[in-house]
């Protein structure tokens, strides 16, 4: 059974970064409940798609769950809503503070009527400092958060990192944070509590690990920046056909590496004989190695690393990690047959427990569970026909059952 198997978690947010995390705590095994406005999640339309409403970055952050459609605007939805809630464990919910009274989601309010509730509010930023209630999106906290400036320092162009760092980021942290208080639930009285995880904060945080360096001190012993990643050559090696990544990082690792390439006598060069004289010599140690390593092809350098356990790989593009052997051996892509979409594959849970991952299961569509949650939480089904009517609820079509083949016998 998976850890969270029982627990029930109704997710209002948007886009990647609270349905990146509620999608990790389906994999953990939570029932998880996507409560979204009649027009669905954007990401719905966002990307290629073999059936309107089901695109690329919706399935990539949604699978495992179930859809009702409720349009929190009017009363009778949020009335809705709170039904639900009483059968609940979790709500995420990724709007700005100042529009929640008006949904009926006030937290405090919200919380005296469902004190069990582990209330989560997925921020920009916290609400009580100056950038408090403003909306955010991936870019701006990538921007603010100096992920920009890092790669400035080391490419000399301000960008943003090729890739949804601060969603997936602080999706993560919202993950964690909702087990953590789910644990502090289960060991004390059963009073749920309120989390509050901002993007701006939990990025400076992901970000300042290592590039903090010296202001951990006072008076400073450095500035930020941890120089070796920064480095304006820490990139894959060019070999003479191709590039390597390797790693030599250790003491050992550059010493046997340098005796294997050829150069004993770099190995007894004070510049690189620790740990500290490399770091202030990163730029010289990456120029000298990267002449050493265009000397042979990929082929050569990762038998050489690989005999001399040194950390090695060859680049993948992102096209080949399908058929990556390591991720093929290890099942991690899962294939799924859907009867309307046809064959359909996930990236799976990289977790294990006990041995297993979670199952995957296809992204619902829009409303696709409205009329089963509704039915489960008391309404009867001339409660949800009026709800369906007014527009407050909508109920999607559902599949004809699966038939008998007739021509099957007992």
């Amino acid at each position: 059974m998976l850890p969270l198997a029982g627990i029930r978690v109704i997710d209002l947010s948007t886009v990647v970064m609270g349905p990146y995390a509620s999608q990790w705590l389906a994999d953990f095994g939570a029932e998880v409940i996507k409560v979204e406005p009649p027009e669905g999640d954007s990401t719905r339309r966002t990307g290629p798609a073999a059936e309107a409403g089901m695109a690329a970055i919706f399935l990539g952050v949604n699978r495992s769950k179930k859809s009702i459609v409720l349009d929190l605007k009017q009363p009778a939805a949020q009335a809705a809503l709170d039904r639900l809630l009483s059968g609940a464990d979790v709500l995420m919910h990724s709007m700005r503070p100042q529009k929640l009274a008006a949904l009926g989601l006030a937290p405090d309010d919200v919380m005296a009527r469902h004190p069990q509730l582990v209330y989560v509010s997925l921020l920009g930023f916290a609400e009580d400092g100056p950038y408090g209630g403003r909306p955010a999106y991936d870019d701006i906290i990538q921007g603010l958060s100096g992920n920009a400036a890092l790669m400035a320092a080391q490419t000399g162009r301000s960008r943003y990192f090729p890739t949804i760092a601060a969603d997936k980021t602080s999706g993560l942290v919202a993950a964690l944070s909702v087990c953590a208080a789910l644990a502090g639930r289960a060991r004390g009285d059963g009073k749920g509590a309120m989390v509050e995880v901002p993007m701006f904060e939990s990025m400076v945080a992901f970000n300042l690990v290592e590039h903090f360096y010296g202001r951990h001190f006072e008076p400073p012993r450095g500035g930020t920046g941890y120089p070796r990643v920064l480095a304006p050559l820490r990139r894959p090696y060019q070999s003479a056909d191709g590039h390597v990544c390797m790693m030599p990082y250790t003491d050992a690792h550059w010493r046997d590496f340098f005796r294997a390439a050829g150069r004993p006598e770099l190995a007894a060069d004070a510049r690189f004989t620790d740990i500290s004289a490399r770091t202030a010599h990163i730029e010289t140690l990456y120029e000298i190695t990267g002449e050493i390593v265009r000397g042979h092809s990929t082929a050569h350098w990762l038998e050489v690393c690989e005999a001399l356990q040194i950390p090695v790989a060859r680049v993948n593009e992102l096209d080949d990690l399908p058929d990556d052997p390591h991720l093929r051996a290890t099942g991690f892509f899962e294939p799924v047959e859907d009867a309307a979409m046809g064959a359909l594959r996930f990236p799976g849970a990289p977790v294990r427990f006990d041995g297993a991952r979670a199952p995957v299961s296809v992204p619902p569509r829009l409303g696709e569970h409205t009329a089963q949650l509704l039915a489960q939480a008391g309404l009867t089904q001339q409660d949800i026909d009026a709800l369906s009517a007014t527009g407050a609820a909508y109920c999607a079509p559902q599949p004809p059952a699966p038939q008998d083949n007739p021509k099957e016998t007992a």
